[in-house]
């Protein structure tokens, strides 16, 4: 039977299980949007910026482990909106992002808005899907889908000419494609389970791909700790996802994310084995590509990641694993530990102990505002086992990951490509997916004028996160690295912000707005945020620009 492309779509996206998408309204989808609020089956989310819709897409693909869908328009929309689809390939976060287009018979003539977007799009895409026939519709969104979620995750494009919306097509429904979930060879396991055996100090990374994992099969999270216990083995979750082991268990070895504190990372570097489970490995989690080292790493190295070309493309491993992290990990527990697993309890014990040290909620007061310490340690006070947490780009974050000690039961959402306006997007898009659940989003006086917009987004659809704004008055991760590279030279004035009133800026939106400019303060005001139920809350925290992180502290003579 005859239908429009429009309508194929719609059905297309719907047999991928997508009941939520978001976008900024373009002319040259309008055919497309029209359908989906006539159709009612997929809730449109409006946004107030193109990299905004991007961002609640990462995000829904994060906390669905399926792709979080973005639609926008050709030209100024999609170059808007790239940041997220950067954000999303780093990430390894699948991610559909639909875009109009001219009209057909415009191509190559420079039309309004027209862009090359095969060409355009090279480096932040797994794949462009061009779609120039009718009867190409319904198979593009299958391909995007199968890509985007399969191997190593990641944003695909499809691109969509305004004309062909209203075209009738006969061409039936293409469902969606089984994803592969390769499982683990007996010969890889048996050097595997050998090497772990007889390491005394072995270090186990865990990273995203376990997490995607921890999403279909909430097991995942039970088998990593039997894990952890019956092998003895340290468990250090990697960059951005620091809810993938306890934080007190016993067996937890430290956060691996930016800049690992010295004292953790020198006892690390003892160690005689690194298992990558789950993580794609990066500069980041590698602190600049020293541990382990590339491309060949200083001690033996196994990457487990479901995907054969990412192992080796960097790093020489010893041994890889290019299946699912939770296979590997069952598969060991099946086997059964060693007997003598337990020769590893001090090398364990050494490094928790290290890290409960870090964790130790200690702070010092600062001439120039409340220390951001203070704070992340009130708002730990109110945070639910099932809260979810964003952060933004910027120092302030280093704060939230010193001081609060996730748990399984939590979500950790950010940008892992460190973009800065993404936390506020994406605790819109976890409050909306969420619905009654704390949604917390830490943000910088910086960030929160780039994409904090979106508050807008949040009460117009009724959902409810705190944002807790950092206002130190300057780029504060820039100013750092300014000082450390150039100490004898100013940097403030390069760095240096006027912001307004960031709680009566929320007021302005219909949200909730409180001020904390003291520590005497902060009980009441982190009290009240939490006390808000009906609406978005706005905590404007005057901050210190002297501790500029949660492990640097300047001379006041320096930055007042």
């Amino acid at each position: 039977m005859s239908q429009s492309v429009a309508r194929l779509l719609a059905e297309s996206l719907e047999a991928h299980e997508v009941d939520q998408v978001y976008c900024v309204p373009g002319e040259s989808y309008v055919g497309l949007t029209s359908v989906l609020i006539e159709r009612n089956s997929i809730r449109l989310i409006v946004c107030r910026h193109e990299a905004g819709a991007g961002y609640m897409a990462v995000a829904d693909g994060r906390l669905r482990d399926r792709a979080g869908v973005a639609i926008v328009s050709r030209g100024p929309g999609l170059s808007n909106a790239m940041v997220a689809l950067h954000s999303a390939y780093h990430d390894a976060t699948p991610m559909v992002m639909l875009v109009g287009q001219v009209e057909r018979k415009d191509f190559g003539r420079l039309a309004l808005q027209e862009q090359n977007y095969s060409r355009l799009l090279s480096d932040v895409t797994k794949l462009v899907v061009e779609v120039n026939e009718p009867e190409q519709a319904s198979e593009a969104i299958a391909r995007a889908f199968h890509v985007a979620e399969s191997g190593t995750p990641g944003p695909v494009a499809v691109i969509l000419p305004e004309d062909i919306f209203d075209e009738e097509t006969e061409s039936e429904l293409d469902p969606a494609r089984p994803r592969p979930i390769a499982g683990p060879r007996a010969e890889d396991l048996d050097r595997l389970a050998d090497m772990l055996a007889r390491a005394e100090r072995p270090l186990v990374l865990v990273g995203g791909a376990m997490l995607a994992d921890a999403v279909h099969d909430q097991g995942a999270f039970a088998d990593l700790n039997r894990l952890a216990q019956e092998w003895v083995l340290p468990i250090s979750p990697t960059h951005r996802r620091p809810q993938l082991f306890d934080a007190t268990h016993p067996n937890f070895g430290g956060y691996m994310g930016i800049r690992v504190p010295p004292a953790l990372l020198g006892e690390m570097k003892r160690a005689d084995l690194m298992v990558a489970l789950g993580e794609r490995m990066t500069d980041t989690v590698s602190q600049s590509y020293s541990f382990p080292k590339a491309p060949v790493p200083q001690l033996p190295f196994v990457h487990v990641w479901p995907d054969a070309d990412e192992i080796g493309r960097v790093w020489r491993s010893e041994l890889g694993l290019p299946c699912s992290p939770h296979e590997v990990v069952k598969a060991l527990l099946r086997r059964g530990a060693p007997a003598d697993a337990g020769k590893r309890g001090g090398w364990v014990e050494g490094l928790h102990a290290i890290h409960r040290k870090l964790l130790a909620k200690e702070w010092e007061p600062t001439p120039d505002g409340v220390n951001f310490a203070a704070i992340v340690c009130e708002v730990d006070k109110h945070l639910a086992p099932d809260a979810t947490v964003t952060t933004d780009a910027g120092n302030f974050g280093s704060f939230v990951h010193r001081y609060i000690g996730f748990r399984q039961s939590q979500i950790f959402l950010s940008s892992v490509v460190g973009a800065m306006g993404s936390g506020m997007p994406m605790a819109v898009a976890a409050a909306l997916r969420r619905p009654g659940k704390q949604v917390v989003a830490f943000i910088g006086d910086g960030g929160t004028l780039m994409m904090g917009n979106e508050i807008a987004t949040a009460c117009q659809y009724g959902a409810n996160p705190i944002m807790i704004i950092s206002d130190n008055r300057m780029y504060g991760t820039i100013g750092m690295h300014s000082y450390v590279r150039y100490p004898q030279r100013p940097f403030m004035e390069g760095t240096r912000l006027t912001n307004p009133d960031f709680a009566a800026w929320g007021r302005s939106f219909g949200a909730e707005g409180i001020t904390i400019a003291s520590e005497a303060e902060m009980g009441d005001g982190i009290a009240r945020a939490f006390a808000v139920k009906t609406r978005p809350v706005v905590v404007h925290c005057l901050t210190s620009a002297v501790q500029m992180s949660a492990w640097r502290r300047l001379d006041p003579a320096v930055v007042l």
